[in-house]
């Protein structure tokens, strides 16, 4: 039997990676609820959206009946935001998706959390953390250290989500995945954000901050499979009430540990950013 499973933000990096890799399994029955629709020739236009703003509970209160589970990826996603720009998406939305599910008795809510939650520990050790030999690791036990307004906004969210579950009735299930790098599908690669920056003019192939946009996404990719992997393992997992996970794939450098991953909700990552050692050929052409 299909879990019917509401989607919030389903056209960003994150969404759409879930789009492409679980919309067509027989297991789930999606709705996709976002702010705006998509044209007819958009890449995903062709998916019924249910057009609603997270922050108008009375809006988007009816996609929540007869969901199983939610998937809350709807946000503002910058780290240079203030408190203006992620008030009404980040904290009222983040309550008014929370309470949809509780009173719709929604069991489970998956939230996209975010690195930037303990944003500080990188900006406190870089560049020195992105390389492969530096022993340095940040667990769901390390202390929340947001580096942002964005960053705090998504600790809070984590934070609700556990007073909901431990309060109320429903929902019966939370999961906080503090999401690191995932692309879209033309920068899917460890070298993307180097590349899209090359594409834009902001610097050159082969210079140090290429280099070091390269090292960085060794280090914090999860590959857009591994990202949709991780949402599957989370909806068939029965055990959680409240946990935290890491959103990485299986990077020979990364400083954020997936064994807790690994050991509760079965995660098992197929990419690694170590393996490449260039971008795509496409991407050089």
């Amino acid at each position: 039997m299909s879990q019917n499973v509401l989607l919030t933000g389903p056209y960003g990096r994150c969404g759409t990676a879930i789009i492409d890799h679980l919309h067509d399994r027989d297991d789930y029955e999606f709705t996709y609820l976002n702010r705006s629709d998509r044209s007819e020739d958009h890449p995903y236009g062709r998916y019924d959206t249910v057009v609603a703003d997270i922050a108008n509970y009375e809006a988007i209160r009816p996609a929540f009946d007869g969901q199983d589970a939610v998937v809350h990826l709807a946000a503002y996603p910058y780290t240079d935001g203030n408190w203006g720009d992620i008030l009404r998406p980040n904290i009222i939305g983040m309550n008014n998706v929370l309470e949809a599910a509780r009173e719709a008795e929604v069991e489970t809510v998956v939230f996209g959390s975010s690195n930037h939650v303990v944003g500080r520990y990188e900006l406190e050790n870089a560049p020195d953390i992105y390389d492969a030999n530096v022993d340095f690791t940040v667990d769901h036990t390390d202390p929340v250290r947001p580096d942002s307004y964005y960053g705090t906004s998504k600790a809070f969210g984590e934070d609700l989500g556990r007073y909901f579950v431990e309060t109320h009735e429903y929902p019966k299930r939370f999961y906080a995945l503090r999401i690191c790098s995932v692309r879209h599908e033309e920068y899917d690669h460890p070298y993307g954000d180097a590349e899209k920056a090359v594409e834009t003019g902001e610097y050159e192939r082969g210079t140090p901050e290429y280099r070091e946009a390269v090292a960085r996404m060794k280090a914090m990719w999860q590959s857009r499979r591994d990202f949709a992997h991780m949402v599957e393992c989370c909806l068939e997992d029965t055990s959680v009430e409240f946990d935290v996970f890491y959103g990485v794939s299986d990077n020979e450098r990364r400083w954020f540990d997936i064994d807790h991953a690994r050991e509760v909700l079965g995660y098992d990552p197929r990419d690694d950013g170590g393996e490449w050692d260039s971008p795509p050929e496409h991407a050089r052409e």
